[in-house]
């Protein structure tokens, strides 16, 4: 493919090397422009014929640069690149280079496959749900643009005349949904129904202890239950004191909810839903946001699922459940032995394919692949260059990456020293969608840091997982020897921070050895990423290990049994979903592949003896892959056939305890028998009586 890339100096505000960055990208020595927004924009316009691929390494003109194309009428795929606040602006600007290379490497990179889309359909259809002196306003104002139905939780006197939309009231409200599929009920508890009242004030007029306002709502502490009320509003029917069916429901396309607690409590809140609480500014954002979702709308489908390996749960015995816990959108809910995954409600942080030890979840946008090859290329650039000690910093694409610029800013200001020149920010859809297999993959690739950077919008429980993941993937690092590599989890709020942060670990680095770079590439597939990246690095590790011990909790280890309690019922064997566990069809022997347990503890809870537990660590070498007996028994053979059909031990502890059974205890020897033999001993009589001797009786 035909590439080309422009690289600007920005006015001469920062060192740039054409020469090094070409000959590490193998375009040969790159023009470096001074003014290519400006007086030098024929250089890039010239770049724009015949090239199917162009990347241009500023952000800051980004617009300017896009219309111009446009006018050019080119098709070619454009990238941008900030390599100002990244990698110029800073007091390392003389040594970042490499930096620069890898970041225009990565750009360069084809696009990824694309995914499959979620849609969503909204007509407009608004629920204004809360006290009535708030919702009244806000759905006159909505009314024009949108079809407003209201919702009041309360019995405000605010005056109901007049209105144009459906009206309702009521206490106890639920919500689920999404946008344009939202489902709200609600308890219609009391006795005027807003909905059928024609606001003729008849029953407000006829009731003596005016205990109805013009909020026409009854106030049941001060009502006399004269009934005069239901007389007036005769045939309208809108007064109902017996009303036995009190649920009421409705479909919306959004939600406004105006009350001061918001019925949905989430980190990440469904699409269509809003929840100012009482913040007025809030509230007319909202507003605004709501008028722009009318129409069709989709997002990518952010995640894949294999359910044949999830470990969720197997005959409703409970296994791992780190996917519905971690999850800030509550879009992940058990379904049985597995798990169900919403995808209009998933905000596509990723969070579940961090902490899913199969692997049954994974990222899908991008896919593990592409953000590996990602990875690879700008390790590998970064090295070609000349680049030492790399350190990859992680961040979200929209705040992390404004952070970054405000620090690459202040440093151009002389404000503070900028980004350091061995770290090379990468930005993604959300840092907690990139998880061990990646972090190691990248170890492996050279990085001798990983950081991740929480500019603090992120759900509690993210970081929490992220952390105890670091917590594993850091005790094999630190046991493999290499002592100065390192995982950071970088908890910042401004730009300020995020220098400190970066000083710290940046300036603390050993220089070691360097690790040869590995050359595999990422797996779709997690564990095989990870059997990778273990691989690489526990061939070249300092101090090479048989066996790593690992926190509770890790996703790796093996199963501890008792072989004296275990009967060799294989219980086990069949609520594994990873085929740890298996049997030896032509022995009674359990074996284990250790490779393959993701300790999600399913064997344990399944074990009708309680002969095993988990033992966390990591095994390496060729034997965790191998499949070994950890236990075995004596066959026990039929005692008619002959034919071994189970364990001595277990035909012994089922006739112990059978044999007082009344079902049992006439013919023992059935449970002796293989199930064949079993099957024709029941079927054939004890005795067998011929014609003639029923002649004789």
């Amino acid at each position: 493919m035909s590439q080309k890339t422009r690289i600007c100096n920005c006015n001469n505000t920062m060192p740039m090397d054409g020469a090094a960055i070409g000959s590490a990208l193998g375009e040969g020595a790159l023009p470096v422009s001074s003014q290519l927004c400006r007086r030098e924009v024929n250089q890039y316009l010239q770049t724009l014929e015949g090239t199917e691929r162009i990347v241009v390494g500023c952000t800051q003109e980004e617009p300017l640069f896009r219309e111009l194309a446009e006018m050019k009428s080119t098709v070619a795929p454009l990238r941008f690149v900030n390599l100002r606040e990244t990698s110029g602006w800073s007091e390392e600007a003389h040594h970042t280079t490499p930096k620069m290379a890898a970041l225009l490497a990565a750009a360069r990179l084809p696009d990824p496959e694309p995914v499959p889309e979620v849609e969503y359909q909204s007509e407009g259809r608004v629920l204004l749900l809360g006290p009535a002196r708030r919702v009244l306003p806000w759905a006159r104002k909505l009314e024009r643009q949108l079809q407003v139905s209201v919702l009041f939780t309360d019995g405000d006197d605010a005056a109901l005349a007049g209105h144009s939309w459906p009206t309702f009231s009521g206490s106890a409200p639920r919500l689920q949904g999404w946008l344009g599929a939202f489902q709200v009920s609600w308890q219609q508890s009391n006795p005027v129904d807003l909905e059928l009242c024609t606001r003729c004030n008849a029953c407000v007029k006829a009731c003596p202890e005016g205990a109805i306002s013009l909020a026409y709502q009854v106030d049941l502490d001060a009502c006399g239950s004269h009934r005069d009320c239901v007389a007036a509003c005769g045939a309208v029917a809108a007064i109902d004191f017996e009303r036995v069916e009190k649920e009421r429901s409705g479909e919306f396309d959004l939600v406004f909810d105006l009350g001061d607690t918001p019925l949905l409590r989430m980190h990440q809140l469904p699409q269509g839903y809003f929840a100012p609480a009482g913040d007025e500014a809030a509230a007319a954002l909202a507003a605004m946001r709501m008028l722009e979702l009318v129409g069709t709308f989709s997002k990518p489908r952010f995640f894949q699922y294999k359910e044949s390996i999830c470990a969720h749960s197997r005959s409703k015995q409970p296994g791992c459940n780190a996917c519905i816990d971690i999850c800030s959108a509550e879009a992940i809910s058990s379904a049985g032995d597995h798990i169900k995954v919403s995808p209009q409600l998933c905000a596509g942080c990723g969070a579940c394919t961090t902490v899913c030890p199969s692997g049954a979840l994974t990222y899908a946008w991008p896919r593990a692949p592409d953000s590996g090859e990602r990875t690879r290329t700008m390790l590998a650039t970064y090295a070609r260059a000349g680049g030492q000690r790399p350190a990859l910093l992680l961040h979200n694409d929209e705040e992390g990456s404004a952070l970054v610029r405000e620090l690459g800013q202040l440093a151009a200001a002389g404000a503070a020293r900028g980004m350091p020149a061995r770290v090379l920010p990468l930005p993604v859809h959300h840092v907690a969608s990139v998880g061990m297999d990646l972090w190691l993959a990248a170890v492996a690739y050279g990085a001798v840091d990983v950081a991740l950077l929480s500019s603090g919008c992120e759900a509690p429980q993210y970081l929490d997982a992220l952390a105890q993941q670091m917590t594993f993937a850091q005790a094999i690092i630190d046991g493999l020897g290499y002592s100065g590599t390192g995982l950071h989890l970088l908890r910042v709020r401004d730009a300020a921070e995020l220098e400190r942060e970066l000083q710290r670990f940046a300036a603390t680095a050993e220089r070691l050895p360097a690790l040869p770079a590995a050359t595999f590439h990422v797996a779709a597939a997690k564990r095989e990423t990870l059997d990778f990246a273990l691989t690489h690095l526990a061939r070249h590790a300092p101090t090479p290990q048989d066996c790593i011990a690992l926190p509770p909790g890790a996703p790796f280890g093996a199963v501890e049994i008792d072989t004296g309690k275990c009967t060799l019922c294989m219980a086990c064997v069949g609520a594994c979903p990873e085929s740890a566990l298996s049997d030896n069809p032509s022995l009674p022997q359990l074996r284990f592949t250790e490779s393959n347990c993701v300790q999600c503890g399913l064997c344990v809870q399944t074990c009708p003896e309680q002969a095993l537990s988990l033992q966390p660590r990591l095994a390496l070498g060729a034997t965790a892959k191998q499949a070994r007996a950890i236990n075995e028994a004596e066959p026990y053979h039929c005692i008619k056939c002959q034919k071994p059909f189970g364990t001595l031990q277990m035909v012994e502890n089922m006739v112990s305890k059978l044999a007082g059974h009344g079902a049992f205890s006439g013919n023992l020897d059935r449970l002796r028998m293989c199930p064949d033999c079993r099957v024709i001993d029941m079927m054939q009589p004890e005795k067998e009586v011929s014609i003639f001797e029923v002649k004789r009786q």
